[in-house]
């Protein structure tokens, strides 16, 4: 028959093929080999019954077919607890001695010596148990251990961070965390082995521990036959000239324009010629403002001269980012086992830049565009939804009064009290709300058009989210 086994100590479950007619001493035996506890110091547990007689056979203790028994370390108590029993079997070791005395005891003959070596024994054990719980000992032994620092660093980044921020505080707090988290989940296997099986929600547990098992085995394979894929890989950057000045530039394939940002576009001169009525809102993780769009441009690469067009982004990491428009214009080929940009409208080739010739915004020591990409992915969407409406409204805002100057006459219906014009409420309804809608949020944001045209964006937004 086959039996499962769930040990605490480790949290770890594995399966016996036995016999209903093996002695318990047998079992553990079995057991030693799997989960590496010595039988001396192993405690079986089978439906919160104890399995304490080794002579008795599973069949006995009424174990069956597909049963789990639960393992747990049972440690030996140590020398000093024994110290204090006399002949006669009364035990005074339990006995709390205080500290006055204790020290007293240290300091005197050779009974009180004995009682307070007893003490002191008791006591590094007891400290040496709480060390490993200390968050100043677990950071010593990360300090003396890199080969620990590096793992804890691809299994735990978020202790890695507080530990590599040297901030004592945050490290223990973190790490005052997960042992809660880790107790919680050991008193929850515990209630969940102890459960009615016929329960659904214990039902439901234990299938969450089981596909949680799996996924373990499946990142452990992963990092016995592939451990170069937990590596990180650093992106495509290329030397190009833009206008005479050195540009390093990021390779995007999965981009669908060409940008670059309004810090590079001003270091090159360009910002001449920028076309401000392609201006926009630019949405993909995160939003960004587009301030225009330069329609022809040079790019050189090595000794090639290749046209371009770029809109230009007002707050962007990177200088330049070579989208999809212009590697298809040029044919452009990744080669990544040369390591280079073929370059199919003039047969040249360009090297990919190695990690440290990266801009500070692309290595991976400093804040990478990975990271980036990571925190921006954490927004929720109402949130983008709401930059987006900001970023509309400023954008409309900004165009509506390069185009038309504020005319002073109250709009109709209108009271006297109102700070907006009619000009505010027809630029509102030229977007396409109504007008009743758009005097309401003028009248509702004393007259500021940003905020009523950020206001009326966002209950656009979410009527149509409410539709779906």
């Amino acid at each position: 028959m086959k039996v499962t086994v769930a040990t605490i100590s480790d949290s770890g479950v594995f399966t016996l093929d036995v016999s209903q007619e093996m002695e318990i001493e047998n079992f553990k035996a079995f057991c030693e080999m799997e989960a590496g506890i010595p039988a001396g110091e192993m405690g079986l547990l089978f439906n919160g019954i104890p399995l304490l007689d080794n002579k008795k056979t599973l069949g006995q203790y009424g174990v069956k077919e597909g049963d789990m028994i639960v393992l747990d370390r049972i440690r030996p108590q140590p020398a000093a607890a024994t110290a204090g029993a006399t002949p006669g079997g009364l035990d005074f070791s339990k006995i709390q001695i205080p500290t006055g005395l204790l020290q007293g005891g240290g300091r005197g003959g050779g009974g009180g010596g004995g009682g307070g070596g007893g003490g002191q024994g008791s006591s590094r054990s007891s400290s040496s148990s709480r060390n490993e719980d200390d968050p100043a000992f677990i950071r010593q032994m990360l300090a003396a251990n890199p080969d620990q620092l590096a793992m804890l660093k691809q299994n735990n980044p978020r202790l890695s961070e507080a530990y590599e921020s040297g901030n004592i505080e945050e490290f223990t707090k973190v790490l005052r965390e997960q042992q809660a988290q880790r107790k919680e989940r050991e008193l929850m296997k515990l209630r969940m082995l102890n459960a009615d099986p016929f329960d659904m929600e214990a039902q439901q547990l234990i299938a969450k521990e089981i596909e949680q098992k799996n996924i373990d085995a499946n990142m452990e394979m992963a990092m016995e036959n592939s451990p170069e894929s937990f590596g990180s890989v650093i992106m495509l950057y290329i030397n190009c000239v833009v206008n005479g000045h050195n540009v390093k530039a990021f390779v995007d394939s999965g981009a669908q324009a060409t940008i670059m940002s309004q810090k590079a576009a001003e270091r090159c001169n360009i910002m001449r010629l920028v076309d401000k009525r392609w201006a926009g809102i630019a949405k993909g993780v995160g939003t960004q403002k587009i301030i225009g769009r330069v329609h022809m441009a040079q790019i050189q690469i090595e000794k090639d001269f290749l046209t371009s067009s770029f809109s230009i982004l007002e707050d962007q990491p990177m200088d330049m980012l070579l989208g999809l428009d212009m590697l298809k214009r040029h044919q452009c080929i990744l080669d990544l086992k040369k390591g280079v940009l073929h370059i199919g409208t003039t047969g040249s080739e360009t090297p990919f830049l190695p990690e440290s010739e990266l801009p500070p915004c692309a290595r991976l020591s400093g804040a990478s565009e990975e990271d980036a990409i990571k925190a921006s992915a954490k927004e929720t969407t109402s949130l983008e939804d709401k930059q987006l409406a900001e970023a509309l409204a400023r954008s409309a805002s900004e165009t509506s009064m390069d185009t038309s100057s504020r005319e002073e006459s109250a709009p109709p219906g209108a009271s006297a009290q109102d700070s907006f014009t009619e000009t505010d409420v027809q630029n509102l309804v030229k977007m396409g709300f109504s007008r009743d809608d758009c005097v309401q949020q003028l009248r509702a944001f004393n007259g500021d058009v940003n905020q009523a045209v950020a206001a009326l964006f966002a209950k656009s937004l979410s009527d149509s989210f409410k539709k779906k």
